[in-house]
């Protein structure tokens, strides 16, 4: 029983603390929970990816309702991310299934996972790449009601169901991005309430599928609930107070860590410790590198596209959708000389 009590509220503990990022930024939720829950060791990799897509079904639906009472989401564009990614997200935990070779579903996922958290990471670097492109350009002028491209959306909907179907990570960060690439000028606030209106189907459907599959341990989604559902209205209510910006780049560093660290946990070869085991120096290099060579990169960036290396825009500037330039730092580059 002392075991399971643990057990029991490092899974609340985990729960909460993911909530209350996720209800902070908007971003995070399977990519944070799945690795915490794999390396709290509560289950194998099918048991949590279950669990957490169980659970994130619930608590995005909260935040999907709100958006449809402000009329924020676009439905037109939900309604073909939802066409490609709910067959997709019914599909994926099969087709993982049936590729695996026989005993090594838990390894194979455990991969999945660590290169689906890389990619989370590379999508959030690549938004603000995308938002410093189009302030150079002048900024996009906003459509609130753009005109949809069927087939791409569809193509989008159907690489995030995938992807959320077998590692539930993407739902947010990999199919927003996606949205960004396609729809520029799509305001932020219906950005947001698109991706979360068409999240929820789509989480429902990978968790339904992995159910089937996997079926579902009561003992990881009741704690996951108690402590991640309050947790997300708490991060939601204090939101305006906190620097998103900060937490965001946090995440990012974490994201990679997690990813590194999953993808040595299951002996992928570059770096191999295999058997459920880590190079602890190696993650925390990775981390390491991650604090201080990413800000320089982001300085040289800003330079080639002819900006200071450091202050404005800043990060917190170019995630804000009511920033404009010209006004500090931007117009002394833009004057003639």
């Amino acid at each position: 029983m002392p075991e399971l009590s643990t057990g029991f509220l490092a899974i609340v503990t985990a729960g909460f603390v993911v909530g209350v990022v996720v209800g902070l930024t908007g971003m995070g939720g399977g990519a944070l929970m799945t690795p915490a829950l794999i390396f709290l060791g509560v289950g194998d990799a099918a048991t949590v990816v279950t669990a957490d897509l169980t659970a994130a079904a619930v608590y995005k639906t909260g935040g999907a309702i709100v958006h449809q009472r402000e009329g924020s989401p676009h439905l037109q564009l939900a309604k073909w991310l939802m066409i490609g990614s709910i067959p997709m997200a019914l599909l994926g935990p099969y087709l993982i299934a049936w590729l695996a070779p026989p005993g090594e579903l838990d390894k194979v996922l455990k991969l999945s996972i660590g290169f689906a958290l890389l990619l989370a990471a590379a999508t959030y670097a690549a938004r603000l790449y995308l938002n410093l492109r189009s302030l150079r350009g002048g900024g996009h002028l906003g459509d609130s009601d753009p005109a949809v491209r069927p087939l791409p959306t569809l193509l989008v909907g159907a690489l995030g169901g995938l992807l959320v179907g077998i590692t539930s990570v993407g739902s947010g960060s990999v199919i927003m991005i996606a949205l960004l690439m396609l729809y520029p000028g799509l305001s932020a606030v219906r950005l947001v309430g698109t991706d979360l209106v068409q999240a929820v189907p789509l989480v429902l459907a990978a968790a339904i599928s992995n159910i089937v599959l996997h079926g579902l341990d009561f003992a990881v989604l009741i704690p996951l609930l108690i402590g991640s559902v309050p947790g997300s209205i708490l991060g939601s209510r204090i939101a305006p107070r906190v620097p998103q910006s900060v937490i965001r780049r946090g995440i990012v560093v974490v994201l990679t860590m997690s990813g590194v660290a999953l993808l040595d946990k299951a002996g992928w070869a570059p770096l191999g410790a295999g058997e459920d085991e880590t190079h602890p120096m190696l993650v925390a290099g990775v981390g390491l590198a991650m604090v201080v060579l990413v800000p320089l990169i982001w300085g040289v960036l800003k330079r080639l596209h002819g900006l200071p290396m450091f202050g404005a825009p800043t990060v917190a500037q170019l995630e804000d959708p009511t920033y404009r330039p010209g006004i500090v730092g931007m117009k002394k580059v833009d004057e003639p000389h």
